[in-house]
């Protein structure tokens, strides 16, 4: 896509970067407290190993999608695993491979970090997504349980 660069979420991003957020969870939704908000921000922004890490679409300058990612220990390979969290595309803006984009930043970042794979979860009917998904990763037949605490 012409004009659309990816690149790492920078502290001056945070109005931005709390838009897409707002509008991903808005998606799924999800309402999260201020506190979560600044310190998701922190993270993403700290550059500290073991922290999360993001990056934001751009098309002609202007913030349109978001990923958050974190590189994880796996009892099941030498090198990490990389999870990719969270993905956001602006809707007046899907269908023009910001979502590929992203994740495809992602699986730069993991190799070049020596990750072994990179996972995430969708729900099971985000059908838009995840026809992206079967084109550039393989489905597994794992459940995921969870308890919140």
């Amino acid at each position: 896509m012409s004009g659309l660069v990816i690149r790492p979420i920078e502290a001056a991003d945070e109005a931005d970067w709390r838009r897409l957020w707002t509008a991903y969870l808005m998606f799924y939704e999800t309402v999260l407290p201020e506190t979560v908000y600044a310190s998701t921000f922190a993270r993403l922004t700290s550059g500290a190993q073991g922290e999360f890490r993001g990056f934001l679409a751009l098309v002609d300058g202007q913030p349109v999608g978001l990923t958050h990612y974190v590189f994880h220990r796996t009892c099941w390979a030498v090198g990490d695993s990389c999870y990719l969290q969270d993905l956001f595309a602006d809707p007046t803006v899907r269908g023009r491979g910001i979502g590929r984009a992203l994740i495809e930043a992602v699986y730069a970042a993991a190799e070049a970090q020596g990750a072994a794979k990179v996972y995430w979860l969708t729900q099971e009917f985000n059908h838009t997504a995840r026809q992206l998904y079967d084109r550039i990763a393989a489905k597994t037949p794992f459940i995921v349980y969870s308890k919140a605490l």
